[in-house]
């Protein structure tokens, strides 16, 4: 009831001041639809345009219409090829051609870890003995520590041995030196 006032006064008042045709003055009445019809996801306040797509009239409530956000398509956001080198070497990416020191460099990084976690690995192989470890002081009184550290240790071989295979992997990746 108060919204209705509100939009009668507000005509009322724009219409002395000739801010408004005489034609909007009116709510219910002129150029102006109060009606409000929905087409799928559009909303449309013309008569003729929605009857002419069989749209669905609103009844009640006011509606709020918030733009969404643009979707960008991947394929406009690829980035432009890089230009073939000149002297006619094939341009794929990490050829030795290329980048020989970043190669060389990954394969050092590479072999380092690896050296490293096959260290690992023997440890804990060692630490293991089969399954056997030796007990530990308080592993003597309590059995169930003894059988978490032998969990742990399994799994640390689990572990490792992933690792070094992992690595292994990566370096048979790189370009042959």
């Amino acid at each position: 009831m108060h919204s209705v006032f509100f939009r009668l006064t507000a005509a009322a008042v724009l219409g002395v001041l000739g801010l408004v045709p005489a034609a909007a003055q009116s709510p219910l009445g002129g150029g102006l639809s109060t009606q409000v019809y929905r087409c799928g996801n559009e909303y449309l306040n013309d008569a003729a345009l929605a009857q002419s797509r069989g749209c669905q009239l609103v009844e009640g409530g006011y509606i709020t219409v918030v733009p969404g956000t643009r979707v960008h398509r991947p394929e406009a956001r690829a980035l432009p090829r890089a230009a073939a080198p000149a002297s006619g070497a094939a341009a794929t990416p990490g050829a030795t051609a290329q980048w020989p020191g970043r190669d060389n460099d990954a394969r050092a990084i590479l072999q380092d870890e690896l050296k490293t976690a096959q260290e690992r690995l023997a440890e804990q192989q060692r630490l293991y003995n089969n399954g056997e470890p030796e007990k530990l002081g308080p592993e003597t009184r309590n059995h169930q520590l003894y059988l978490d550290r032998i969990n742990e240790l399994r799994q640390g071989i689990n572990r490792y041995t992933s690792d070094v295979a992992g690595l292994q992997r990566e370096i048979a990746r790189l370009p042959a030196q």
